[in-house]
């Protein structure tokens, strides 16, 4: 059982968040049955985990049983390859890892390249390369600062993108940087998100947006409202955005995602509601009555 077919992906950072029990997930729901359950309500997930390590050949095996076919797992490349001192030498790397995932087939669509803030403008030709040479769709997120101002320089990173059909992924920050808590899940997030300033792109057909919320839901709101507008206007548009949502600790972040859905839908009416997340067994007991 799964949403019904929506005209745009819409998640997590992730499916494997335990404090969701009770929540998204039933109270006694199993570790294992996390992304099966996720995957009913949700179409899309940030591939976070494989930015910190690849999984195992038997672990992709799991996924393409339990991950629908029209599911997308936006799969971060390695930090290894990320961030390494210079991105034409971790192609292999990069080939290597793409082939792993190669079993999940167009669930992993687009693959995500989250550049350092150390990696600047005089590195355009690395990413140059390394966009001829991966050969698969491809959203990157920056954060160097000089890519935000506005320039030639984030001009030339731009042309880069769109002339090569990739995705240039917008992170917006600001409902998170509003929040005066100083509550350390805040403070962490704070901490390794950054401050920039949103910048939205529609370079492909999939648009890509990370939202960073605020952890009270109803703060979001005013942040959340120019999304809304620009996410409806894509769909009309023909394209397929993503849209992830996040919470400082992630606690609450399929609340806030279900949030901007039914947001979304006041903008586009006949866009179908959510699922909500039932058990094997429970789905079963359905399919008696």
């Amino acid at each position: 059982m799964s949403s019904a077919r929506l005209p745009y992906f819409l998640g997590c950072p992730s499916w494997s968040e335990p404090a969701w029990r009770g929540g998204l997930y039933p109270a006694d729901a199993r570790t294992g049955d996390f992304l099966s359950l996720y995957s009913q309500v949700f179409n899309a997930v940030e591939g976070n985990t494989t930015f910190y390590a690849q999984p195992s050949v038997e672990t992709v095996r799991r996924w393409v049983e339990l991950m629908p076919a029209d599911f997308r797992f936006c799969a971060k490349l390695p930090r290894d390859v990320s961030h390494a001192d210079d991105l034409r030498d971790q192609l292999a790397m990069a080939v290597d890892f793409r082939a792993l995932l190669r079993p999940l087939g167009e669930r992993v669509t687009p693959f995500w390249l989250q550049l350092p803030a150390v990696f600047g403008p005089s590195r355009l030709f690395e990413l140059h390369a390394f966009i001829e040479a991966f050969d698969a769709p491809l959203a990157v997120e920056v954060r160097h600062l000089a890519f935000f101002a506005k320039g030639e320089e984030e001009r030339a990173l731009n042309r880069l993108l769109r002339d090569r059909g990739v995705e240039r992924l917008c992170l917006d920050s600001r409902a998170l940087f509003s929040c005066a808590s100083e509550e350390l899940a805040v403070l962490h997030a704070k901490a390794k998100k950054p401050r920039v300033p949103p910048r939205p792109a529609a370079f492909t057909t999939f648009p890509q947006l990370r939202f960073i919320g605020h952890p009270e839901l109803e703060a979001n709101d005013p942040f959340m409202a120019p999304w809304l507008d620009k996410v409806a206007g894509w769909i009309e548009d023909g394209l397929t955005p993503y849209v992830f949502l996040h919470t400082p600790d992630n606690h609450c972040a399929p609340e806030l995602a279900r949030r901007f859905h039914a947001r979304l839908r006041e903008r586009l009416p006949g866009l179908p509601a959510l699922s909500e997340a039932k058990r094997e067994d429970e789905v079963e007991q359905l399919g008696l009555l």
